[in-house]
């Protein structure tokens, strides 16, 4: 008799959306061949495309909101670098070197709930700059804009809007209480309003349940999101989960399987913690991942871009704008 995996495997091929009591079996079943299905979808949707993207710290530190995580809110006391947002000559630096070295994109995060509207002008002119000086798409991780500032920095060169939801619905109130999941989603909308794509995910390792992790899939699934990071909680000292256990590479293998099953034409992103692996994420990209962040993290160190360019093509991964 056929197993019911390969039977959703099979199903999800054709086109089949697997619901919540599914995705949940999925999570159950032996890694080796619940990885293999995963892979197999990847291929069969996404073929051998990677989507690799650059992050910049733009602005750091002093961030009025309360995420447990999070080394750069003022709520905590860690060793995290503060300073405002960065000016155009350094952030058009980055921008051309992270282009020079074959990376398709540049995102400029900065902390904080949002920028304000000061800042909004500055980083669209810094946009325009990059948009003129290098061959690389823009994206931005700036809070929680409305539709109009969205446009703005829409007409300034920026094509992607990155805004984690970072839990479950259920489970968010856990991870921060200075906003809420629903603020997160009116941000995800305005931005898309704009006419932006979004990229929008979450952190593993926070006390959620796989649960908690299949609700958060399934939202990203009907928000119709494309780009998906997937982070690994990295406890950072000072912050409430700096005791938080560390999940382990096979964890994060059946997180990114199963998030592959659920969302199979998507671009699964491992994110932050995957200099936590030994592996740098090599097994999670034999998975159902598809998608990385290179070079450093914005408060911890990352894998340097040359690393990854020779990992990916060991892979048969063919690094392109996606």
């Amino acid at each position: 008799m056929e197993n019911r995996l390969g039977i959703l495997k099979e199903k999800v091929l054709k086109g089949y959306q697997i619901y919540k009591k599914e995705a949940l079996f999925l999570a159950e079943q032996p890694l080796e061949e619940l990885c293999e299905g995963a892979d197999e979808i990847r291929r069969a949707f996404c073929g051998n495309d990677f989507d690799l993207c650059t992050i910049i710290n733009g602005k750091s530190g002093k961030c009025s909101e309360n995420c447990k995580y999070c080394a750069q809110s003022s709520f905590y006391q860690t060793h995290a670098e503060s300073y405002p947002l960065l000016g155009t000559e350094e952030l058009v630096k980055q921008a051309e070197y992270n282009s020079r070295r074959g990376v398709p994109r540049y995102s400029i995060v900065t902390s904080g709930k949002k920028l304000s509207s000061e800042e909004v002008e500055q980083i669209c002119e810094s946009i325009r700059q990059i948009k003129k000086s290098a061959d690389i798409s823009v994206c931005v991780s700036f809070g929680l804009l409305e539709e109009a500032d969205f446009r703005k920095i829409k007409a300034a060169g920026a094509e992607r809007v990155h805004n984690n939801l970072e839990a479950s619905e259920k489970y968010f109130p856990e991870v921060c209480t200075t906003h809420t999941w629903q603020d997160k989603i009116q941000a995800l909308e305005a931005a898309g309003a704009a006419g932006l794509s979004v990229c929008s995910g979450g952190i593993m390792g926070l006390g959620e349940t796989m649960e908690d992790r299949i609700d958060l899939a399934l939202a990203l699934r009907n928000l119709g999101v494309n780009s998906i990071p997937v982070n690994m909680l990295n406890p950072i000292p000072g912050t409430p989960y700096e005791k938080n256990p560390r999940l382990t590479e096979d964890d994060m293998c059946r997180i990114v399987a199963v998030f592959r099953f659920i969302l199979p034409e998507s671009f699964i992103r491992l994110a932050g913690g995957r200099g936590l692996m030994a592996d740098q994420g090599r097994k999670c990209f034999r998975s159902g991942a598809n998608a990385a962040i290179t070079g450093d993290m914005l408060t911890t160190a990352g894998i340097t871009i040359q690393k990854d360019m020779e990992m990916l093509k060991e892979l048969g991964y063919q690094v392109a704008k996606v």
